[in-house]
């Protein structure tokens, strides 16, 4: 099983405060290490924000697909 260094519900937030809890633990992240992303509909828009932000410094694994949860791990590579 993965160990986690962090992990996000995302469900748990407003809408407005989601991204920016996200990118706040993702910064709390040593390098090497991955938080968990739970969410209710696929994270998609936040995986094109990250990409256009912090390219190179992330990888992205889908751990669940839905159709009612979405699970991802995002690593911090730098």
């Amino acid at each position: 099983m993965t160990e986690f260094a962090a992990r996000v519900d995302a469900r748990e937030y407003e809408p407005k405060d989601k991204h920016p809890t996200i990118f706040k633990a993702f910064e709390g992240l040593k390098k090497g290490e991955k938080m968990e992303l739970i969410n209710d509909h696929d994270p998609k828009p936040l995986y094109y924000q990250m990409s256009a932000e912090k390219q190179g410094e992330f990888e992205w694994q889908y751990l669940e697909e839905g159709p009612e949860v979405w699970r991802v791990s995002i690593k911090k590579l730098v």
